[in-house]
């Protein structure tokens, strides 16, 4: 009996530990940031995607990063429609969480002409708040 106790426990306190480490708690602030930020996209409204981003952002192999609000509007249609159309992608996909780092989130975004999910956005929790940070495309 008490040994069919402890294994029972056991097995418990493992399938809580594998319950709580694939699907982490979701937090309340990146869902406002995501909100705000997904619908700024959507609209192009490039000076609210400055506000909510984090300089310098990191690119893809080969591009230079955007260092300043005023080159992420130049550079706005590079970064958000370069490759892939970010507005749709944003509108259809919901962010995934960093396994690795509960402090990134990162959407993926089909490529263009391909429609394989390639270009990866990435998000970070800074001192003051959620930004974006980064694109990747994982081909290069």
């Amino acid at each position: 009996m008490r040994r069919n106790t402890i294994t029972g426990l056991v097995l418990l306190i493992l399938s809580l530990g594998f319950s709580i480490s694939a699907h982490p708690p979701q937090d309340q602030s990146f869902s406002a940031f995501w909100t705000k930020f997904k619908a700024a996209v959507i609209k192009g409204d490039k000076i609210a995607v400055a506000r909510m981003s984090d300089f310098p952002i990191e690119m893809p192999y080969g591009m230079g990063s955007v260092k300043t609000p005023a080159q992420l509007s130049k550079r706005y249609r590079q970064v958000f429609n370069g490759e892939t159309n970010a507005a749709k992608c944003f509108a259809e996909t919901e962010p995934k969480v960093d396994p690795e780092n509960p402090k990134r989130f990162t959407v993926g975004c089909k490529i263009m002409n391909t429609g394989d999910v390639v270009i990866i956005y990435g998000f970070a929790r800074t001192k003051t708040g959620w930004k974006f940070d980064s694109l990747d495309n994982i081909n290069e």
